[in-house]
Formats: structure tokens, sequence, C-alpha cells
């Protein structure tokens, strides 16, 4: 089996920081890249930023200048900081992993519970 778990979500004022941790556990041979998704009730869930296992990163144009994603690799765990936090950012925030496990022979994708991030103006 595989988990992830996301913690780090909360309540913040505009203009305020949150970190986000997302730790991947279970029989993990090896992951590739890890991610950030956010939805909400009126819209479809959407990349916020994704990281590979080598440390390139790509993020959405909202995001940029104000989010940034790093990785540990020994730790198998990924983190979004966010600062600079607007109303709109609110969400609730998911990451996911490309993961081979010992035995398995491609990569999944595995996706956390997801973590509530409210920003008030």
């Amino acid at each position: 089996q595989v988990q992830l778990v996301e913690s780090g979500g909360g309540l913040v004022q505009a203009g305020g920081s949150l970190r986000l941790s997302c730790k991947a556990s279970g029989s993990i041979f090896s992951i590739n890249t890890m991610g950030w998704y956010r939805q909400t009730p009126e819209k479809q869930r959407e990349l916020v930023a994704s990281i590979t296992s080598g440390g390139s990163t790509n993020s959405a144009d909202s995001v940029k200048g104000r989010f940034t994603i790093s990785r540990d690799n020994a730790k198998n765990t990924v983190y979004l900081q966010m600062n600079s936090l607007k109303p709109e950012d609110t969400a609730v925030y998911y990451c996911n992993a490309d993961i081979k496990r010992y035995g398995g022979s491609a990569y999944l994708t595995y996706w956390g519970q997801g973590t509530q991030v409210t920003v008030s103006s």
C-alpha cells in the first residue's frame, strides 16, 4: 500500500503565508514527479505546481512569484510554500505523486486526501 498524507492547511488572512507538506509512505521503490493541485466547488481540479525527482519545477501562472514547491527525496515529502495569499487561493489542496512500488512494473499516480486552505479578505 502507498499513502500520501497532507498537512499544513488552515485559515489565514490575505497577505499571509502557509506551508503545506505531503509525505508518501508505504511500499515505495521510486517516486517520479510530485505535485500540488487545488479544487473549489466552482472549478475543476487544477495544477498548482509540480516538481520532478531531479528538481525541475512547473507552476501555474496564477501562483508564480508567490508559491514555491520543493521536495525532500530522502523523506519522500513534497512541500508547497505559499506566500502573499489571496482570497482566490481558497480551495482544497491535493498532493499527488507518480510512484513505482516494490515489485511493480510502472509508475502509478497516487493522491492525498486533501487539505483545506481558506484565505480571508
